[in-house]
């Protein structure tokens, strides 16, 4: 079992920046890749960022967010982390970090091959 939970939501103006943590418990955090996904009022979830496991030196990004994000991560504090900054009000959602176990090399994008998941943290950017 892993447990993540989220933090560092909030609201913010356009332009400004927030920093998203994920604190992982249960399993050796190093050993997974790790995602962020939002999901705005009557949208699909969608794919925002991963890293791969490890010392995480591969990391992928939306193109929404390519150039404004960065996913990063800290084994020794099991925690991933999403900087955001440049927000828009198109970024506004709830986001949510997830877990993918499987021993690949690179992270994947999709979030059905995600393990476990966190409760979310609502973002919201205003105009």
């Amino acid at each position: 079992q892993v447990q993540l939970v989220e933090s560092g939501g909030g609201l913010v103006q356009a332009g400004g920046s927030l920093r998203l943590s994920c604190a992982s418990s249960g399993r050796t955090f190093s050993n997974y890749a790790m995602g962020w996904f939002r999901q705005a009022p009557g949208e699909e979830r969608e794919f925002v960022a991963a890293i791969n496991r490890g010392v995480g030196g591969i990391t992928y990004y939306a193109d929404s967010v390519k150039g404004r994000f960065t996913i990063s991560r800290d084994n020794a504090k099991n925690t991933v982390y999403l900087q955001m900054n440049s927000l828009k009000p198109e970024d506004t959602a709830v986001y949510y970090c997830a877990a993918d176990l499987a021993r690949t090399s690179v992270p994947t994008t999709r979030p059905e091959e995600y393990d476990y998941w966190g409760q979310g943290t609502q973002v919201t950017v205003s105009s």
